[in-house]
């Protein structure tokens, strides 16, 4: 089975890369804006029928969340019109299309997780592009495809919030971190894995919605806490209100995802997230 991966040397696209030599019975295309413009109809039709694929698992993303404020015209082609196309050619290629989506669609005023069901209400630019992505997935509803919704994504490859951390507490006696912002973190290794061995093979009539986060619930302050007693740096982490550190995007204050159908129905044990980082770190560390 030959599988699209858009976005392949993100964060997620690495560690799907870097799992693909374990599952030979597929073929990996891994791309990314260099080699296939997302947002151009033609050249995606073309790559996809050229290569027979079967399955477009969408990773690319426009998540510069405070940039997005600015370059909002780029923000919706990316997260949005470009969904919009590979959803089309999803539907008429019959490839099946797994894309991925974020917490950020929400606007973090609850106070319990947020299910499947819940009403979007996204309160920044780069969640509005999102969310408008998953409308027009929605609506052209390929069949046998998935939107999975994840949060607060790191990983040993790319730029993240652990190896931010893990450089600022080398570099530094005491860093100031947000603790009135809660959610779930995800180690994109963990995602990629579950992407793999479920999701791929998972059937579905329309579009299947579901949430993988890593289990717990953690502040970036409880986060970064964490970091700095796992890479064993003495940086102290003071808490901060988010009122204390402006941004030009407005953030959840509370965006945990609720994942219970998502185990249900794959049957799946979700790592909690103090054990993830630290098998991240030690990556990062070795």
């Amino acid at each position: 089975m030959n599988i699209l991966i858009t976005g392949g040397n993100g964060q997620l696209g690495s560690e799907l890369k870097e799992l693909s030599d374990e599952y030979s019975d597929f073929t990996f295309f891994f791309t990314d804006v260099k080699n296939l413009d997302i947002t151009n109809e033609k050249e995606v039709r073309k790559f996809v029928i050229e290569n027979h694929i079967k399955v477009i698992l969408n990773c690319a993303a426009y998540t510069a969340v405070d940039k997005a404020e600015e370059e909002k015209d780029l923000a919706n082609l990316v997260n949005s019109e470009a969904v919009k196309i590979i959803a089309q050619i999803a539907k008429e290629q019959n490839s099946r299309l797994i894309h991925i989506s974020t917490d950020y669609i929400f606007d973090g005023q609850g106070f319990s997780p947020y299910t499947v069901n819940n009403l979007a209400n996204p309160v920044n630019h780069y969640g509005e592009s999102k969310w408008e992505g998953e409308k027009a997935l929605l609506a052209i509803n390929p069949p046998n495809s998935l939107i999975i919704r994840t949060s607060w994504v790191y990983s040993s490859y790319g730029n993240n919030f652990v190896k931010t951390m893990i450089r600022l507490g080398a570099e530094r006696s005491e860093l100031n971190v947000i603790d009135d912002q809660i959610g779930s973190p995800t180690y994109a290794k963990d995602l990629a894995r579950f992407l793999l061995e479920k999701a791929l093979s998972y059937e579905f009539k329309n579009v299947g919605i579901y949430h993988y986060t890593n289990e717990g619930v953690c502040s970036w302050y409880d986060f970064a806490t964490e970091i700095m007693n796992l890479a064993n740096l003495k940086c102290k982490i003071n808490p901060i209100p988010s009122s204390a550190y402006p941004t030009l995007a407005k953030r959840p204050f509370y965006s945990v995802l609720d994942k219970k159908e998502l185990k249900s129905d794959f049957g799946v044990t979700i790592p909690y997230w103090k054990e993830s980082l630290f098998n991240c770190i030690s990556i990062l560390t070795k």
